[in-house]
């Protein structure tokens, strides 16, 4: 089971913060550091600082770290041509020696579209899969040659389909709880399939859909990587896990519920069941970025277990 660690910079972290956690992040052994990709807050924080650019922060940490795989969950298809973001992350791929991964999705905070002036289409799932056909298209294009695409909403005529990422494959995530498009899109496009804060009963449903859309469309159903992304806050005893929770506003039996949550051994629990359902990777949700205790703690007494 791989452990990575997700962080949500909107609600309030600078750059200098996100760098910290994710030296962290790999001091301490896990898989992965990836970030959400939105420009506004949720909920009654601030926000302070302010926002940070997703693929900017990961150019910066690309160069700051030489372990860790950099990703986000999810680029929003709204923020990006999709040309300008098959660069992008190429660029950053070759940063980082090739550690790079691409959650992809379309978009769904219109109050941050219009918070910074972003269009926000109404038929943005048929984007995002033009996006995906454009962005997988140019990095498969052999070096010397073109690519070219015409659909209903991005054109790209005669493309020298570069730079190329440092990487054969940079991996591609597409998730969701869609039962029909997502599962669709995912076995077309994806090497991954990450379901975001779902119960285990919601995650074994799902898992099926794209299991089953994987053999219809003429891959095996284990050719891809399925994952969770989950809240985690995890406690030597019973205060230290209600003081985590308070700490990011949460209730200790709602998390329990709905994430990960309680003393190590809880999670490592929980975390197999996630498992026996398929689930071979766990995008562990921090929401405090300043308790890094927290990571250490979950790095000697859950991912050692799990190891």
């Amino acid at each position: 089971m791989d452990l990575r660690i997700f962080t949500e910079p909107q609600q309030g972290a600078g750059y200098d913060t996100l760098l910290t956690v994710a030296k962290a992040t790999e001091d301490l052994g896990f898989d992965a550091f990836f970030r959400s990709d939105h420009y506004l807050h949720m909920g009654s924080v601030d926000g302070l600082p302010g926002p940070t650019d997703a693929w900017i922060t990961l150019a910066g940490l690309a160069r700051e770290t030489e372990r860790i795989r950099l990703g986000t969950l999810m680029t929003a298809g709204t923020f990006r041509l999709p040309g300008v973001l098959a660069i992008q992350v190429a660029q950053v791929d070759r940063m980082s020696g090739g550690r790079v991964e691409l959650g992809l999705g379309a978009g769904w905070f219109e109050e941050e579209h219009k918070a910074y002036g972003i269009p926000f289409p109404k038929e943005r799932f048929a984007r995002l899969e033009e996006q995906l056909a454009i962005v997988t298209g140019l990095w498969g294009t052999e070096t010397g040659g073109t690519f070219s695409y015409d659909g209903t909403y991005y054109q790209l005529t005669d493309s020298p389909a570069l730079p190329k990422p440092a990487q054969d494959k940079v991996p591609v995530l597409i998730g969701g709880h869609g039962a029909k498009r997502t599962p669709r899109l995912a076995a077309r496009y994806a090497d991954e399939f990450n379901i975001p804060f779902a119960s285990l009963e919601d995650t074994e449903r799902q898992f099926g859909r794209v299991r089953a859309a994987a053999e219809e469309a003429g891959r095996g159903a284990d050719d891809l990587v399925y994952s969770n992304a989950l809240v985690v806050c995890v406690g030597k005893d019973d205060s230290e896990v209600a003081r985590r929770a308070a700490a990011i506003g949460r209730d200790v039996a709602e998390l329990k519920a709905n994430g990960l949550a309680g003393s190590p051994a809880e999670v490592v629990d929980k975390i197999g069941a996630y498992e026996a359902l398929g689930s071979s990777r766990i995008y562990l949700q921090i929401l405090d970025l300043h308790d890094l205790d927290h990571l250490e703690l979950i790095s000697s007494q859950v991912m050692s277990q799990l190891a």
